[in-house]
């Protein structure tokens, strides 16, 4: 199955297929100097499937995890490239989770003013959220994605077959995201998470969280208006991976919690009954007054008040406007101290 991302500058297919990953060379230009960039819990034949398609290949390993996605390993990458001869016509391929997707775009976004990014997602949690769209970033000061660009990828590959070595966790991990989108726009895919049947039915739930992401960003590709949605739960997520160091807890599982507050008390009961089906956290120790300073670094913040995304009902939201400290008690609702 093919999707295609229809924007004014920068349209692009998205190949949503089993064994994808192992047909590369059909789907992206790599008959140049290619940066192939990937993590350490990331099976390496994914990475070497695509370097022995590509022309000139240089393939980088970085550490797992979200540490990574720092101002030191965007510098590493920037160095190799330079180092190798790249050119504004060659090429950066990300084949891992969020965080070397996210990585690899910021750098292919910037080095010579922008050279050509595909991504591989090999998470289930970057196949169906952070993969397309074009959001790009480092973390930087502890605080999450301060540093980054819009820039879309050339071609994307989701290719449900890599989710075969995923540990659980990451799988439901993945699941949070999914479930947000469902949540805020799509009622049929939320009934497949009632219903229990979403590990069941993951191709489905990789198809319609994709289609709901492409639509909206085809609306509102900067994030002006509509994309905002995409922050449901994302607000207090943010604060408390910021609270966390980004190691206790994954980022769909932050999101899981940051939904809970930001919800209707009679929605709240359905999403727990789900979240708790999924193996995914429903409550955890914070700090309110830590939480709320993170939340001053958000971009959505003004003041002593934040923009957040509430869902009354599923397939409809809200933008709030709402200050701080009725946040705060919104947060004193869901999470013990």
């Amino acid at each position: 199955m093919i999707l295609n991302m229809a924007l004014s500058h920068d349209s692009y297919p998205i190949y949503i297929e089993r064994g994808a990953l192992k047909r590369a060379a059909e789907y992206f230009k790599l008959q140049r100097r290619v940066l192939i960039v990937t993590d350490s819990g990331v099976p390496a034949e994914y990475a070497a499937s695509v370097a022995a398609a590509a022309k000139e290949p240089t393939v980088v390993t970085i550490q797992e995890g979200e540490a990574s996605k720092c101002m030191k390993e965007y510098e590493k990458l920037l160095c190799v490239l330079t180092e190798k001869g790249f050119t504004r016509d060659d090429a950066v391929v990300a084949v891992g989770g969020g965080v070397v997707g996210d990585l690899s775009g910021f750098v292919a976004a910037s080095y010579m003013r922008g050279i050509d990014f595909y991504n591989i997602p090999t998470t289930l949690l970057s196949q169906v959220d952070s993969s397309i769209g074009g959001k790009v970033a480092i973390d930087f000061e502890g605080y999450k994605n301060i540093v980054g660009a819009f820039y879309q990828p050339k071609a994307v590959i989701v290719d449900p077959d890599v989710l075969s070595t995923l540990p659980k966790r990451q799988v439901s991990n993945g699941m949070a995201e999914a479930l947000k989108m469902s949540m805020t726009s799509d009622p049929e895919l939320f009934r497949i998470f009632e219903q229990g049947e979403a590990f069941k039915k993951i191709d489905t739930v990789i198809e319609r969280s994709l289609r709901i992401k492409k639509s909206v960003v085809e609306q509102d590709e900067k994030e002006k208006g509509l994309r905002k949605i995409f922050n449901f739960g994302h607000t207090v997520a943010h604060a408390i991976e910021s609270e966390y160091g980004f190691l206790a807890l994954y980022h769909g599982e932050c999101v899981a919690l940051g939904m809970l507050s930001m919800c209707s008390g009679e929605l709240r009961e359905k999403l727990l009954k789900i979240l708790k089906s999924l193996d995914l956290p429903t409550e955890v120790p914070v700090d309110y007054e830590k939480l709320i300073e993170a939340m001053r670094h958000d971009k959505k913040m003004s003041g002593n008040e934040i923009t957040v995304v509430y869902v009354p009902k599923i397939g409809q939201f809200d933008l709030k406007t709402m200050p701080f400290e009725e946040l705060k008690k919104s947060m004193k609702e869901v999470f013990p101290q």
